[in-house]
């Protein structure tokens, strides 16, 4: 159906709106899908992520990557958003990164903040990221600490990204892996229950069984847990990760299926800095090829393309 979009049916106040469609409508494809950047990883993994692609440790060698493959937006830590974005502002929607941690120790608290909403409209970004680890032993902590981040997001306007990580030692004695189906789908719709506006999940992987609750005991396909992922996020719109390094028939299946089965986007980041330049801008495209295949946004427009939202996806009953 040759049909544009809208967004007016999500219950997005003015601010949150404006600023949504401008990643999804005036960025990228402009078809309501999206393909974020991230380059937090500095910050939670190291350097180390920067071997693969020595250029990839500057973060202006991202941006205009970012910028010239035709992202519909960047995220950025506060450091690098305050000292590199400004170079940029305008040609790309910034998301900034609210909290984050190191991995030294590595352990299963909460992620502090370290920038606040009003920090990002003065760095005029179009939405906020906030890493929600659900299941972690910090969990009621983190919990308090995003309830304010939201409030805060829902006064200036700021649409809210929620990067939500299963985390702790429940998910792994008993649940399949932080990237199980069950894992997957359970941090979903936490954040849909919590008010995020947009959660970036892993791609789930429903083999991953082992003491898993019964009715995820099953033989599920890859893309029927990943429209039940869909279906758990309700009106949450749904960006998947790109995980650690992958060959790319594997990324280009992972965004069929995830695009197939009602996601919003992707958001790619060592996948696609930690290759080279040229090579990066040759998977971009193909993902783009597919992106255009799916143009999505609102629950209202995906209901007139696909029928009445959750029709025909198999999920948990």
């Amino acid at each position: 159906m040759d049909e544009r979009p809208t967004i007016s049916d999500l219950g997005l106040n003015p601010g949150k709106k404006a600023r949504l469609f401008r990643i999804l409508f005036q960025h990228g494809l402009c078809n309501g899908t999206a393909l974020f950047l991230p380059y937090d990883q500095g910050l939670e993994h190291g350097p180390r992520d920067f071997f693969a692609n020595p250029a990839a440790v500057d973060p202006a060698y991202i941006t205009k990557l970012a910028v010239e493959a035709g992202f519909n937006g960047i995220v950025l830590n506060i450091g690098l958003a305050e000292t590199f974005y400004w170079d940029f502002a305008g040609e790309i929607p910034l998301i900034l990164k609210l909290n984050g941690k190191t991995d030294i120790p590595s352990d299963d608290g909460a992620s502090p903040l370290t920038a606040t909403v009003a920090d990002a409209v003065r760095l005029g970004a179009d939405a906020v990221g906030y890493t929600l680890h659900v299941g972690s032993p910090a969990q009621a902590a983190d919990f308090a600490q995003y309830r304010r981040v939201r409030e805060e997001a829902t006064r200036f306007g700021m649409p809210l990204i929620a990067w939500a990580c299963p985390r702790g030692s429940a998910f792994e004695a008993s649940g399949g892996g932080a990237n199980s189906f069950y894992a997957v789908d359970y941090a979903a719709r936490v954040a849909s229950e919590l008010g995020a506006d947009i959660v970036k999940v892993k791609f789930p992987h429903p083999e991953k069984r082992a003491g898993v609750p019964a009715r995820y005991d099953d033989d599920f396909s890859p893309q029927q847990a990943m429209a039940a992922v869909v279906r758990s996020a309700n009106r949450t719109l749904v960006m998947v990760s790109g995980g650690s390094m992958a060959g790319e028939e594997a990324m280009l299946e992972k965004a069929r299926q995830s695009f197939e089965t009602g996601a919003t986007g992707l958001i790619i980041g060592r996948n696609i800095w930690q290759r080279e330049h040229d090579e990066s801008l040759r998977l971009i495209g193909k993902l783009q090829e597919i992106m255009v295949k799916h143009p999505t946004c609102s629950i209202a427009s995906w209901e007139r393309r696909h029928g009445s939202f959750g029709e025909n996806m198999i999920f948990p009953s």
